[in-house]
């Protein structure tokens, strides 16, 4: 899958805009985070994945890192709204530091749940067992940024 574009290119096109900082909003979004990524950790724990939970557990991922995402956007007064704004954000983590191999593989993790809310595909055990590995990497990083 490609990278997304540059940061600044979404800016131009009017897909992130530069505001105020939204302080309450951001902790609001990192809470909300901090307790979903105990929770899938518990159910992972508890029921594991398998093909049943691995579409779940693929969109859960997802949800919990673009809400640390949109609360670190959010801090700078950034908002994104509108066709590509997902993807905007996730180009957001090259600012952050993140190495190519992260954002891409977010990228894509970006694509597959689209896949998975919009058109109804169905994704195996094996790659939602990366996700969830992928996001217990990432999870400290952003959540200590």
């Amino acid at each position: 899958m490609n990278l997304p574009k540059d940061f600044e290119e979404y800016i131009k096109r009017g897909i992130i805009r530069k505001g105020l900082p939204d302080k309450s909003r951001a902790e609001f979004l990192i809470n909300g985070a901090r307790n979903s990524f105990e929770g899938i950790k518990q159910i992972v724990q508890k029921t594991g994945i398998n093909e049943k939970t691995a579409n779940n557990i693929i969109k859960d991922c997802y949800d919990i890192i673009m809400e640390l995402l949109r609360a670190k956007l959010l801090l700078k007064g950034y908002i994104s709204s509108g066709n590509f704004s997902h993807e905007a954000e996730v180009s957001y983590l090259k600012k952050l530091g993140f190495i190519e191999h992260e954002i891409s593989f977010m990228n894509d993790l970006r694509y597959f749940r689209n896949s998975i809310a919009y058109y109804g595909k169905i994704l195996d055990k094996e790659y939602a067992i990366k996700v969830f590995d992928f996001l217990n990497k990432i999870y400290p990083k952003l959540n200590n940024l």
